[in-house]
């Protein structure tokens, strides 16, 4: 039977030595040639030691990390600061347009209108899911001509996430419409496959019975785009 080989019992010192050597930056070639001790010895005594000027590919990771969040923040920061300054000059510019101008906002309207309204026979409908677009629609609609309030109606098309009392209060209260106004709130159900971007209030129906001024508006956004390119 082979004797089992005694575990050699290493001096504090020379421990000590080899953590000074690693601080120095010595590899654990040098510093096992010039003590005398084997690498795999020396591991236990030193791994915990970053070898000075030496970088890792954990470190080059970490490196890459930091600069790219650091160049995605810079990035936001510069966006953010080009967006306020064109903001900052569009109100400049926009604080000089007649926006009370009657024909102005009829122009405003049926533009809008012509975009996101609906265009098939009957009532006059707006529908989007962007409350102040929402609220946009209905006041230049109002300032425009002199409606019949007790003509709108409201619908609203929610998700299951959506609290059914407080989206009809809050549509209500933005609008100026009383609930009364309100219809039946349509549910939509979530479909397991298809997914879908949540939006803060529903889709918001505004409906206003009168065909004709729906004629109205819709051919003056064409009479408008006539104008503009008579070609096309």
């Amino acid at each position: 039977m082979v004797p089992r080989s005694k575990k050699i019992i290493w001096p504090k010192e020379i421990k000590g030595k080899a953590r000074k050597l690693r601080k120095r930056g010595f590899s654990y070639s040098k510093i096992s040639r010039d003590l005398g001790v084997a690498k795999s010895t020396l591991h236990p005594w030193i791994s915990d030691i970053k070898r000075p000027g030496y970088i890792t590919e954990a470190d080059k990771r970490a490196h890459l990390n930091r600069i790219r969040i650091l160049a995605a923040r810079a990035h936001r920061e510069h966006r953010l600061e080009k967006i306020e300054k064109i903001r900052q000059k569009v109100i400049k510019e926009v604080a000089k347009y007649s926006v009370y101008n009657t024909y102005y906002l009829k122009s405003l309207l049926a533009m809008l209108y012509w975009a996101e309204g609906t265009k098939g026979r009957g009532t006059l409908a707006f529908a989007n899911t962007d409350p102040k677009l929402s609220l946009l629609f209905l006041t230049l609609l109002r300032k425009s001509y002199l409606i019949d309030e007790e003509k709108l109606r409201i619908r609203l098309h929610v998700h299951s996430y959506h609290p059914i009392k407080e989206t009809r209060k809050f549509w209500s209260r933005l609008l100026g419409i009383p609930e009364s106004k309100f219809g039946k709130i349509y549910i939509k159900k979530r479909s397991r496959t298809r997914k879908f971007r949540k939006n803060f209030a529903g889709i918001c129906f505004i409906k206003y019975h009168n065909e004709d001024l729906r004629i109205e508006i819709l051919e003056q956004a064409k009479a408008i785009a006539d104008r503009l390119v008579p070609v096309a």
